[in-house]
């Protein structure tokens, strides 16, 4: 009977060493906002500051946890 329990906890003691110590971490989501302009990327820079400036507030820090891209009329492609 004692040797049954002495195998029991080498067992258990070898198995609980098998099993990971800790999970990965699971990558942060980052949101992202979007822009689009009928105009050009030189009229836009009071209007997207201050949004930039209200979600600072709220904890939202660029590259961190959210990103912006800007699109405009002349030039689809362009993203910060």
């Amino acid at each position: 009977m004692r040797k049954n329990v002495i195998r029991i906890a080498l067992y258990a003691m070898l198995f609980a060493l098998c099993l990971p110590a800790a999970d990965a971490q699971q990558p942060t989501k980052v949101a992202k906002i979007g822009y689009l302009s009928p105009g050009s990327a030189s009229g836009s820079g009071r209007g997207t500051e201050v949004l930039r400036l209200e979600l600072r507030t709220l904890g939202y820090v660029k590259g961190k946890n959210i990103t912006f891209e800007y699109r405009y009329a002349n030039n689809p492609k362009n993203s910060d």
